[in-house]
């Protein structure tokens, strides 16, 4: 069987669950036709860089699928004709990624303090037509 990295957008006005669900009925339909689901990532909402059938955001879902061509085939004729269903992406891989993918790291990067006066560049000095600070 082949590796697949398969990636979809969920429309904005499903809830997080819904998503669940919409990642489980797939999955069983895999597992129906011989394939087996790995790693499950789900993303979150995310905003769009454009419009898509009027939605300015979605929630997006990565699987990682071990599958014959003809289960991802079915999957996605099901996910063609979903009405929750934006857009996916089915990629073929040598191997699947270990550890969380580069989605999920990018947030973990953006967690990070904001950087202020990073100390690296001396501290500018007070303009000369600038008021002097009030005295209290």
């Amino acid at each position: 069987m082949a590796l697949y990295e398969h990636i979809f957008m969920a429309r904005q006005d499903v809830s997080s669950q819904q998503v669940d669900t919409l990642v489980e009925q797939f999955k069983g339909v895999l597992e129906a036709n011989g394939g087996s689901v790995g790693k499950i990532e789900n993303w979150g909402l995310k905003t769009l860089p454009y419009r898509v059938n009027k939605n300015r955001k979605a929630h997006y879902a990565l699987m990682n699928i071990d599958a014959p061509s003809a289960a991802v085939a079915e999957m996605e004729r099901q996910m063609r004709i979903h009405e929750d269903i934006l857009r996916y992406i089915t990629i073929k891989v040598e191997e699947h990624e270990e550890g969380p993918s580069a989605m999920l790291r990018k947030s973990d990067r953006d967690d990070r303090k904001p950087r202020g006066d990073r100390g690296d560049r001396p501290a500018r000095a007070p303009r000369a037509d600038a008021p002097a600070p009030a005295a209290e």
